[in-house]
């Protein structure tokens, strides 16, 4: 019975302030999707950056016939110069973080281009103008710049690269993009505690004569504002349920549906794994916060 007039108590002020309900569910949904939005671009970074550096190599050019690097003046590395690079790699200082070594020569890099590029590139392309490559990879990508270091400068090596270096703005993009969703959630976060809040005073003000009956028939705080905070939390709970909805959608359609098959550089992308274990962190976000404020402004109201 007394649940039962709590609830009936916090509906019936739902539809007095349906308007001002509404609001609070637009603006949680808005603020909760950016939420859920930012949530998933960290987790796609972090699964991008473990993909890639578990691939990414680094490579180590040696000179070619057209190499201008000072390391390269007597033009195409030697087989003594390939042996010293060799033998650095099976150096008892490197060895350990290598996993792997796969060397190139011209003809094979002069081969993989025509099969990227077409046969029509092979009048334009002479395997003299490739370079012999060491394509290492690493047991910890993180370790690339003690290759670099080791093989800058030697005598017939042109260039050591670290592949995982040409993703790193991708990646500052996207943790940039997230940056900027997390602050539009928080302003809309913001606006939405607030709005929260005005909406309970103005539920209040409207019952203050019910308000005052309650406590001159001894009725309790906790049961004067149950009510009150009940109300907050329904609103929020339904922004957050629409902000949930629309974060699977986007990755129901805008993830799986559309840049799985447009991206093709990208193979792993976030899914509807993730996105359900966003959903409970954005509902308890909308409900916490809810609560908090509605308590804090019923409170306030009735201490005046």
């Amino acid at each position: 019975m007394r649940a039962g007039l709590i609830l009936s108590e916090a509906f019936t002020g739902l539809r007095r302030n349906a308007s001002m309900v509404i609001s609070v569910v637009l603006v949680t949904f808005v603020s909760l999707t950016f939420v859920g939005a930012a949530m998933l671009m960290q987790m796609q970074i972090g699964t991008m950056r473990d993909y890639w550096a578990d691939r990414a190599q680094v490579a180590v050019f040696m000179c070619s016939a057209f190499s201008q690097e000072p390391t390269c003046t007597d033009g195409v590395a030697t087989q003594e110069q390939l042996d010293q690079v060799q033998a650095t790699l099976d150096s008892a200082a490197l060895s350990p973080l290598i996993r792997d070594v796969r060397f190139e020569t011209r003809d094979e890099a002069y081969q993989n281009v025509i099969d990227l590029l077409g046969e029509d590139y092979g009048s334009v392309i002479t395997p003299d103008q490739l370079n012999e490559t060491y394509w290492i990879n690493l047991v910890d990508q993180q370790q690339s710049d003690v290759i670099i270091e080791a093989f800058t400068g030697m005598q017939g090596v042109e260039e050591v690269q670290d592949q995982l270096q040409y993703l790193e703005p991708l990646f500052s993009a996207l943790t940039v993009a997230t940056y900027i969703a997390v602050g539009i959630a928080a302003l809309m976060l913001i606006a939405a505690v607030l709005l929260i809040a005005t909406t309970i005073r103005l539920s209040a003000y409207a019952r203050r004569r019910e308000i005052g009956i309650m406590r001159l028939v001894g009725a309790s705080n906790r049961f004067i504002q149950t009510p009150f905070i009940l109300e907050g939390v329904f609103a929020a709970l339904i922004g957050s349920l629409l902000a949930s909805g629309a974060v699977v959608a986007g990755v129901y359609f805008g993830v799986d549906g559309y840049l799985r098959q447009r991206v093709e550089f990208v193979t792993t992308w976030v899914g509807i794994p993730q996105a359900w274990l966003v959903i409970p962190v954005l509902i308890g976000i909308g409900v916490l916060l809810a609560a908090l404020s509605a308590g804090f402004a019923i409170r306030r109201w009735l201490r005046t």
